[in-house]
């Protein structure tokens, strides 16, 4: 199987996640795209809505899609989680599948900075989804090694669909002010966004 990896905040999940998803899982014949919500801050408080939320939000994102799951992984490992082992949990428990992991490009140009990169960036394809604009160009000397050879590989692929114009920061912003989100959210999440009474 074809698994691929989609970490982040999701706080909240809205369309331009999903519309990203279903680009990665079609663009990379993927058979299935697991959702990772990061656990709560493990060094400061109130910095996110609580992760039990952001799953219940996931969840009910994609709860009509059938090739879309969603994992709690990040959520309960204590204190920091890093990228590298949660890839290495996915490759114990499923050693025979190909893993990719979605990353937006400017996480991509800071690739370098995270915690043990060389292993992560063997241990799992990695497919990059970017705004219009955005390319490689500005790649750091640190990486340039490595992008040439893995593109060549095919170990690293630029998704051709271009991110939503819209952030979950922006979101949070206008239920703050009492506004509905509705266009940028599936109606499973409006719904429980106002049930739970979140970002007021």
């Amino acid at each position: 199987m074809k698994l691929g990896l989609f970490g982040g905040s999701f706080d909240p999940i809205h369309k331009g996640h999903l519309h990203i998803a279903h680009a990665f899982a079609e663009e990379l014949a993927l058979d299935t795209v697991v959702f990772l919500p990061a656990g709560d801050p493990y060094h400061k408080q109130g910095e996110r809505v609580a992760a039990k939320h952001r799953l219940a939000m996931v969840e009910a994102a994609i709860a009509d899609k059938p090739h879309f799951a969603a994992s709690d992984l990040d959520m309960v490992r204590e204190g920091a989680t890093y990228s590298v082992d949660t890839v290495q949990i996915f490759k114990q428990h499923y050693p025979k599948d190909e893993l990719w992991w979605l990353l937006g490009m400017d996480s991509l140009l800071q690739l370098h900075t995270w915690k043990n990169w060389q292993t992560f960036v063997r241990q799992t394809h990695i497919a990059v989804a970017a705004r219009a604009g955005q390319n490689l160009m500005s790649a750091p000397p640190e990486l340039r090694d490595w992008l040439g050879d893995a593109l060549q590989k095919g170990s690293l692929k630029i998704l051709s669909a271009p991110l939503y114009d819209v952030s979950s920061t922006q979101i949070r912003a206008e239920l703050a002010k009492g506004k509905k989100a509705d266009e940028w959210l599936p109606e499973t999440v409006a719904d429980y966004i106002a049930r739970e009474k979140l970002y007021r």
